[in-house]
């Protein structure tokens, strides 16, 4: 076993998931400074339009990364599963299927972007104000599309054979990178979104190629030869049946949160900015629940893969315990402090005051989030994405969209209505993964 391949199917559950999540945290915090990086430089130093234009570019590509990463988590998924039967040949397929199908779906989307990029900057409706930069933010970033995938692909090969620390240090290496050139093309040569759109697609290009040099160098059961990169049918499949389902649920809800910048880019650039800023605190304040999912997933793929279904039932309860303590800290802290959490993104007084408003609402969403994404994390771990994928469709289209605009439009709540659609969306997420879990067929294996 390589030195990054962890057993996670013996030992204290709670150590095993407290071990296996810090890293799995600290790496999504680092990951998420990129963006938050981007949001608090440009708008210290550019503005209101400019922050609204990285707020609007940087919801569309997200919306493709949270596509790959649904991906990438069939790979996880199969990956644990497959580690925990000792099945090292069917290991090493599903990683080689795996590279070789992103980096097609890399190059296509590319250019299935660029040819769509301004039709979609109008279906938003992008404010005037803001146009140009949110065009210059999303052309750059589709750019770096090939990167994106790249990177995920490797972390979620890594998080299947129980390795969550050394992309934590890889991605470390890559936000220094990353907040030293936002400071340099943002701050000194005042190049706006553009700017923050460079550094980021660069620092995520360091990260992906310094994971693929140590893992070349660390005896990693892929050798990432011209040979093994072929994409092997019956892997493929499962990849698919596993993923596909996860990318949809990510689709849809990126998509929805899409729909709720068309909204509010109705009111003004100004509140653009605001909800942007609030969506960049936001990635923070779930980022406990998001690890505890992750190490959730992986834990239940690996014991689930041993037979092991009585570790995996304490690994999702072990998991709500900690995560819901972490997030009542900071619904407490944002609700005590809303002023400080806009201030640090901008001093213009109409984009904080818009922010106030819209964190009044959403910050409920916190107190539910970490239930849902738990039971999600043992759900898709089981192999049942399609589960996540019908609960996450149900709360994304049916509930958020039109709860957000029937509160903040039809009833003319403004941005606090608007921000009552998540919490209102996560509730109804948690009552139907509730009632999945009583019936005990998550229990029922899918890929072994």
């Amino acid at each position: 076993m390589a030195k990054f391949e962890n057993d996670l199917v013996k030992g204290s559950v709670a150590k095993q998931l407290i071990l296996f999540s810090l890293p799995v945290l600290i790496s999504n915090l680092i990951q998420t400074l990129y963006s938050v990086a981007d949001m608090i430089i440009v708008g210290q130093f550019c503005g209101a339009a400019s922050m609204s234009g990285v707020n609007i570019g940087s919801q569309v590509t997200f919306l493709i990364t949270n596509m790959v990463f649904g991906l990438s988590v069939g790979a996880t998924v199969l990956i644990g599963q497959y580690l925990g039967a000792n099945d090292r040949k069917a290991i090493k397929e599903t990683i080689g299927t795996l590279f070789t199908s992103l980096f097609l779906l890399a190059v296509i989307l590319t250019v299935l972007m660029l040819v769509l990029q301004n039709p979609l900057l109008r279906l938003i409706r992008t404010p005037q104000e803001s146009y140009a930069e949110a065009q210059r933010y999303f052309f750059v970033t589709t750019l770096g599309n090939i990167f994106i995938f790249g990177y995920n692909a490797l972390s979620a090969v890594m998080r299947g054979l129980g390795d969550s620390k050394n992309p934590l240090i890889f991605v470390s290496i890559a936000c220094v990178v990353n907040i030293l050139l936002d400071l340099l093309l943002v701050a000194v040569f005042k190049m706006g979104a553009l700017g923050a759109a460079i550094a980021t697609v660069f620092s995520q290009a360091v990260s992906m190629i310094l994971c693929i040099v140590y893992l070349k160098k660390n005896n990693f059961i892929f050798d990432f030869s011209l040979e093994s990169l072929k994409v092997h049918r019956k892997r493929l499949e499962m990849i698919l049946k596993i993923g596909i389902p996860s990318s949809i649920q990510n689709v849809a809800t990126s998509a929805s949160f899409l729909f709720l910048t068309a909204l509010v880019n109705t009111i003004g650039y100004e509140a653009s900015a605001a909800v942007g800023a609030v969506g960049k605190l936001n990635g923070f304040a779930i980022l406990p629940a998001a690890a505890m999912s992750t190490s959730v997933s992986a834990m239940a793929a690996q014991n689930l893969g041993a037979s092991r279904i009585d570790r995996a039932k304490k690994t999702t309860a072990v998991g709500m315990l900690i995560s819901v303590g972490i997030s009542l800290l900071i619904f407490a802290f944002v609700s005590f402090f809303p002023d400080l959490c806009m201030r640090v993104f901008t001093s213009e007084l109409p984009v904080i005051e818009d922010g106030i408003q819209y964190i009044q609402s959403f910050k409920f969403d916190y107190l539910v989030v970490p239930f849902v994404f738990c039971l999600n994390g043992l759900f898709i771990g089981a192999g049942h994405t399609t589960v996540s994928l019908i609960n996450g469709m149900i709360s994304s289209i049916l509930f958020r969209i039109p709860a957000s605009y029937i509160f903040g439009m039809a009833l003319d709540m403004g941005l606090v209505g608007v921000g009552l659609g998540a919490p209102v969306a996560s509730g109804v997420s948690l009552i139907c993964g509730i009632c999945f879990y009583i019936s005990g067929r998550w229990k029922k294996q899918v890929i072994l």
